[in-house]
């Protein structure tokens, strides 16, 4: 169980929460997100994934300054011209998070600490080692009433993000999880059915 939920009552109705009151969340619970994060595997058990936590005002500014810059030039060509009302509704809440980030209570930065400083796609060699974490502080997040949404829009300039973290020329920024209290409602994700995401044995 996660709290009063079930696993699979969490997985299947974990919404991606980009509104996020500025409701303070309570440290207790901003490190259990994290311990959670921590049991999750990583590539041959290196356990080098690494968080921080931005709740300084000033930070938080500056990695919301670093999302806009790279954020709005990405989304312009659909704000544009949505290709339906899905995902005008998404982009919606997209610029919301853009426009609000400095607001949200924590921005947690999910870094990877290499053996040596990483550059351009070497960066992201091994990313698949902290997303996982990634899901299970999504799914506590969900447990706890907190809303969350990964974006690494924000960590496109590696310097840059070293330079607002102080972080270690080792560390690679790879995700940035802003996570509160929630201003809409949780309910079931919208997903294509398995019947044409998988096939077994060879795809026909």
């Amino acid at each position: 169980m996660l709290g009063d939920f079930t696993l699979e009552e969490a997985i299947y109705n974990c919404r991606a929460m980009r509104r996020i009151k500025s409701d303070e969340v309570p440290e207790e619970m901003l490190i259990k997100l994290i311990d959670a994060a921590n049991q999750a595997p990583s590539g041959s058990n290196t356990q080098a994934a690494r968080w921080v936590v931005v709740r300084d005002a000033q930070t938080k500014r500056k990695l919301a300054d670093l999302n806009r810059l790279h954020a709005e030039p990405y989304i312009k060509p659909n704000l544009e011209n949505p290709a339906n009302e899905k995902q005008k509704k998404m982009l919606d809440a997209v610029v919301w998070q853009m426009d609000h980030m400095h607001e949200i209570p924590a921005l947690i930065v999910a870094c990877f600490d290499y053996p040596e400083k990483m550059e351009g796609m070497g960066v992201y060699r091994s990313a698949g080692s902290v997303w996982p974490g990634i899901q299970n502080l999504l799914l506590t997040a969900r447990s706890l009433g907190l809303g969350a949404a990964p974006t690494t829009l924000a960590l496109r300039d590696q310097e840059a993000v070293r330079e607002v973290l102080n972080l270690p020329e080792t560390f690679a920024a790879l995700c940035l999880i802003p996570v509160g209290y929630p201003m809409g409602k949780f309910g079931p994700v919208s997903r294509k059915p398995v019947s044409q995401t998988m096939r077994f044995d060879r795809w026909d």
